[in-house]
């Protein structure tokens, strides 16, 4: 049985609680999640959704072409 990743993300302010630096994301049934550690606050947000904001912000600065 594989233990799961998860990472803290620094910084970032627990929206139940209000408590910084305790929340961890980490992927549960493919499924992008986050959890505070200090009030077991959870929240899911699907794939779709994520991909969404992140391109809306991306910036292409180049692209890499090995054969010319």
């Amino acid at each position: 049985m594989s233990r799961q990743k998860k990472r803290f993300i620094a910084g970032a302010t627990c929206p139940s609680c209000q408590a910084m630096d305790t929340i961890e994301l980490y992927l549960e049934n493919n499924v992008e999640t986050i959890h505070c550690v200090q009030c077991h606050y959870k929240k899911q947000q699907p794939d779709d959704a994520t991909q969404a904001a992140t391109r809306q912000f991306e910036q292409v600065i180049g692209i890499f072409k090995p054969d010319a």
